[in-house]
């Protein structure tokens, strides 16, 4: 349900920020671990690790038919790719796939016909699952999904970069395609997590950085500090979902995280654009004991650097903001555009309405030290997830009529404010993000109180 203005007393609103979490938890099952028993009544155990792989994202296109592909997918240097058709349909999609076929193209990013697939595909994360879940996967898809005749798209690749054998050399040095394997200095919850985590949940496809060849630095835990660190993915910033304290996961109780991939939203902060479709197509439906066992397993990860002493990795005590917007004192740069346009929903104390407006104090995503996510949510704006958990999923607005340079006065009065500490937003990066997302140029007119600033 998107909110009316009757709704936004003081402003046009502002789901301002809203933790953007993992982009696609979860999946499959160790050999020792079954769907729970409610779950297994619902859907098949293939049906299940599909929808919690979130299969669907990206080979379902928009109006499109159940699996049938041509999703667009922008990919740097190369241009454009189209997801494929992967309903049984034997003509023009997998329909006559044998199992050793689909298990190579899942592993190995190799299709039947020996033609190498784009990492687009997250196949790097795929080879961890286990034979088992495979089976039950290639089961789903040729007995379960409904066949459709839908020829695939032609990429829009340029002749130059078309050709496929360099994948190759791709898969040779940056693709382990090896199983997972159990940590014996774990408990079988931490590993159940860890496997759904680096398996065919592929988070770190979003949530780990990516070196020059666009590989993931790292594949799992094992791999080192940077799995799950944060990284930048089509213009968004997907948070770090290890223990740093103020921009990662370090104030999250494993329950906040099971609340937010179960329902989108906490108290604190709510989950929006492409983390908000991973929750409504894929983690609402997760078993709460797989919901758990991820959260343990992200909350065991330590801060990428531990000795980290930036802005980012602690709190301060709270500056007397929120006694100077009572009082009507606007003395700080950022503080009128903050109560024109954001404290009808976020409030002047910065902690919004818990499970409707997202607190922006002590928000990870607020102080992040990559700050793309934060403008692009107020010049686009964000809707939460819709689930099976809550009746209403409130929205907010593209607030266009903000100047890049009341965008960014407040949001770094919402970095430094309440408790929290980052970086200033800068003007040239509003900017820059308004030309990459093509939206219009301000309407409003400051103030002559507000220029005066």
């Amino acid at each position: 349900m998107r909110l009316t203005a009757s709704l936004r007393p003081l402003a046009r609103a502002g789901l301002l920020l809203a933790r953007i979490l993992p982009a696609a938890l979860a999946l499959c099952h160790l050999p020792a671990a079954q769907a729970d028993e409610e779950n297994a009544t619902i859907m098949s155990r293939g049906a299940y690790l599909a929808r919690v792989g979130d299969c669907v994202a990206c080979h379902t296109a928009p109006g499109g038919d159940f699996m049938a592909g041509g999703l667009a997918l922008d990919m740097p240097y190369l241009g454009r790719v189209y997801s494929t058709n992967i309903t049984p349909d034997a003509d023009t999609g997998i329909g006559n796939y044998s199992f050793e076929e689909f298990d190579k193209a899942m592993r190995h990013g190799v299709t039947s016909d020996g033609r190498r697939l784009y990492p687009a595909m997250p196949y790097p994360s795929y080879a961890r699952i286990t034979a088992e879940d495979m089976q039950a996967l290639y089961d789903y898809f040729m007995e379960e999904v409904p066949a459709v005749a839908h020829a695939n798209q032609p990429d829009e690749v340029p002749w130059y970069l078309s050709a496929r054998w360099p994948l190759g050399i791709w898969n040779a040095l940056f693709s382990n395609a090896k199983p997972f394997t159990p940590d014996l200095n774990e408990d079988g919850v931490w590993n159940r997590g860890a496997y759904l985590v680096e398996g065919l949940g592929h988070c770190g496809t979003c949530h780990t950085p990516r070196g020059i060849a666009l590989q993931e630095k790292a594949l799992s835990s094992s791999e080192g500090n940077a799995f799950l660190a944060g990284s930048k993915i089509d213009g968004w910033y997907a948070k770090s979902l290890r223990g740093e304290h103020a921009a990662g996961l370090g104030t999250w109780s494993v329950e906040e995280i099971v609340e937010l991939l179960k329902t989108g939203r906490t108290a604190k902060g709510a989950a929006i654009g492409a983390m908000a479709e991973v929750v409504g197509h894929s983690t609402q439906y997760l078993t709460d004991s797989d919901l758990y066992a991820m959260a343990k397993f992200m909350k065991s990860l330590p801060a990428r650097d531990a000795s980290d002493t930036s802005a980012q990795s602690a709190l301060i005590a709270d500056d007397g903001a929120f006694d100077a917007l009572q009082a009507g004192v606007y003395d700080r740069a950022g503080s009128r555009e903050y109560v024109e346009f954001c404290a009808g929903c976020h409030r002047q104390d910065g902690m919004g309405a818990p499970r409707v407006f997202p607190a922006l104090a002590g928000n990870p995503s607020i102080l992040a030290t990559d700050t793309s996510s934060l403008i692009r949510v107020v010049l686009q704006g964000g809707r939460m997830a819709t689930t099976q958990h809550d009746a209403m999923a409130f929205a907010m607005p593209a607030l266009h009529e903000m100047t890049d340079q009341e965008v960014a006065e407040a949001l770094t009065f919402i970095r430094s404010s309440w408790g929290n500490q980052a970086q200033a937003v800068a003007a040239a990066d509003v900017s820059r993000e308004r030309k990459q997302l093509d939206a219009p140029a301000a309407s409003h007119v400051p103030s002559a109180a507000s220029r005066a600033q």
